[in-house]
């Protein structure tokens, strides 16, 4: 798929990546329920299964998650350069504005504007977090599995309700899902074999 796309879409996939990186105030989930708009709704490059993968896959992993996230899909629809453009273009925005934050610091601090902006800010941040939630949790819902969805439940109250660590969660989750493809694994590959002979 990586060499049909044409160059031009690596200006889309560096401009995409800039403006979201740009508009994007409140952490990582945020921009990944940009990038799930952008490029499973509007594009059309990833469909949306893969992009519950991709960001099972950067919240488990260490670093950034929205660079993390811009390195699969920039990877993903253009190879080894895509990933590179879409990092590019997902650490210029912040890079510019906390360098620019850090000369006025002072000010931008004091200022009764900016706080009130911010606080204003949080609330439209704590609504798309809460899209995106909804959205992932449709997803899982939609795999029409009991094990998936009672996983789901069960991590949604350690989270919220008995405060056990994000850390420990993903790494449970990670090792059911090892055990899990252990177990069933075995078994589709035995089920190929008996269509194979049939």
């Amino acid at each position: 798929m990586n060499g049909k796309r044409d160059k031009k879409d690596l200006w889309i996939l560096f401009k995409t990546m800039f403006v979201l990186s740009a508009c994007t105030f409140g952490g990582g989930f945020v921009i990944v329920s940009l990038m799930k708009k952008k490029f499973v709704e509007e594009l059309g490059w990833i469909d949306e299964n893969e992009m519950l993968d991709i960001t099972a896959i950067t919240q488990s992993s260490p670093g950034p998650l929205p660079v993390n996230a811009s390195v699969i899909i920039g990877y993903r629809i253009y190879g080894v350069l895509g990933a590179l453009t879409a990092v590019l273009g997902t650490i210029i925005p912040p890079m510019a504005i906390i360098s620019l934050i850090c000369v006025f610091y002072t000010q931008f601090r004091e200022n009764p504007y900016i706080a009130t902006a911010l606080q204003v800010m949080r609330a439209g941040v704590a609504a798309v977090i809460v899209d995106v939630t909804w959205s992932l949790a449709k997803n899982v819902y939609g795999m029409k599995s009991v094990f998936y969805t009672g996983l789901m439940a069960v991590a949604f109250v350690g989270a919220c309700f008995l405060n056990v660590s994000a850390m420990v969660i993903i790494l449970t989750c990670l090792a059911i899902g090892v055990i899990n493809v252990i177990i069933t694994l075995p078994a589709v590959r035995g089920g190929k074999r008996h269509e194979s002979a049939c």
